[in-house]
């Protein structure tokens, strides 16, 4: 049985990732002319690289904030520490302690051992919070989320306060569109009601908490001859599929044409816990400003009818239409708000460069299933894409 150095030295040791990456969500994977960079630009260890279609994260350089998780449009990012699960686990577990009042600090403002462990719940660094998880809570009836961190002036995470305010303001007009009034703050204070009254409680917690993570590391670490069994062969794997080409790996079909889509998860269990807050057939505002959904304009003037933007649109937001145009040198294609992620990637991908992503989305449309007929100009004879028989 391994002693407590031999633990902390294996911990050390150990590499653990915090992000683990999906390539085949990430846009820029999908096509090397994606503009997006939404991970890499609000990292702040510069952890990212990406180029020639593929993602990579420096686990040694990471410092786990989360920050990345928040803005990748495609959930290409899965954050590990803590998982989804565990995180609103935790979340439900501590608010019901808290009789209603949802508490989440940041792992420097928990170790001061101020609050009451089981009335609040930790990540590393409020950059983890997104916009699923608070809505959901106010969904769920939570009139009041309260975000907790410390003096970010000197914290290794103070680079993504930007970050955080950014996700506080996007959840708050997602819910004040649905006419709620529950409120989200951020505050460098427990509340009262959260403040413990035996610091040997929170002491203690916080000891445990070492000490049952220990064990984990502990197991780990006896298992490690049978990870580095598994890991060679991922590693043969690895090399294996690094000789298929961009199609094979992103699973493109001989004479498909269109690229295989993903679904917008993170969009519609938003939209399904906005429905739950308001009316959606009487929403308190006609339109909304946000970074989770988008609308797309496109210039039909300028547009080719090339279809590159169908083929890439990563979660069928944009399709090509069943109806057909009255005008020959018309044509349709049919586009979902609620789909759409703000990826960019139609625009990118547009030959013509006559697509934009607007921000700003119709609450009606967001709420209506039928997509909207988007005009563009006919194919040309002879287009590969649109002209396709299968």
């Amino acid at each position: 049985m391994p002693n407590l150095n031999d633990i902390m030295e294996m911990m050390d040791a150990l590499e653990t990732k915090a992000i683990i990456t999906i390539p085949t969500f990430c846009v820029a994977v999908r096509n090397r002319h994606s503009s997006c960079r939404k991970c890499a630009d609000v990292c702040l260890a510069d952890a990212f690289t990406i180029e020639k279609n593929e993602l990579n994260i420096d686990a040694g350089a990471c410092v786990a904030c989360g920050a990345c998780v928040a803005v990748c449009p495609t959930s290409a990012l899965v954050p590990m520490d803590p998982m989804p699960d565990d995180l609103a686990g935790a979340v439900a577990e501590t608010t019901n302690a808290a009789d209603g009042l949802t508490v989440i600090a940041c792992a420097r403002k928990a170790a001061r051992n101020v609050g009451d462990p089981d009335k609040y719940a930790v990540v590393p660094c409020l950059a983890r919070m997104e916009e699923e998880l608070l809505v959901e809570l106010v969904a769920r009836g939570v009139p009041e989320i309260c975000l907790v961190d410390g003096d970010c002036r000197t914290c290794k995470y103070r680079g993504a306060v930007p970050a955080i305010d950014d996700t506080v303001e996007s959840t708050r007009a997602l819910i004040e569109a649905m006419g709620s009034d529950a409120q989200i703050t951020r505050t460098s204070e427990f509340p009262a009601s959260i403040q413990v009254e035996d610091m040997r409680k929170a002491v203690g917690a916080a000891r445990r908490e070492f000490f049952t993570s220990s064990g984990h590391y502990a197991k780990d670490v006896a298992k490690s001859a049978a990870e580095k069994v598994v890991n060679e062969k991922l590693a043969q794997l690895h090399l294996q599929k690094q000789e298929q080409t961009l199609r094979e790996k992103l699973g493109v079909k001989n004479g498909a044409g269109k690229m295989p889509t993903i679904e917008a998860e993170r969009n519609i269990a938003i939209l399904d816990a906005m429905s739950r807050i308001g009316d959606p057939d009487e929403p308190a505002v006609d339109e909304m400003f946000t970074r989770i959904f988008g609308d797309i304009a496109i210039d039909a003037e300028k547009c080719s009818g090339c279809g590159m933007c169908v083929m890439f649109c990563p979660t069928d937001a944009l399709r090509k239409a069943v109806d057909r145009h009255p005008d020959e040198g018309k044509a349709y294609l049919e586009f979902q708000v609620s789909d759409c992620v703000q990826c960019n990637l139609c625009a990118d991908a547009c030959l013509k460069k006559c697509i934009e992503i607007v921000p700003v989305v119709s609450m009606e449309e967001l709420f209506n299933f039928e997509p909207r007929l988007v005009e563009i100009s006919a194919a040309k004879k002879g287009n590969k894409l649109f002209n396709r028989n299968k």
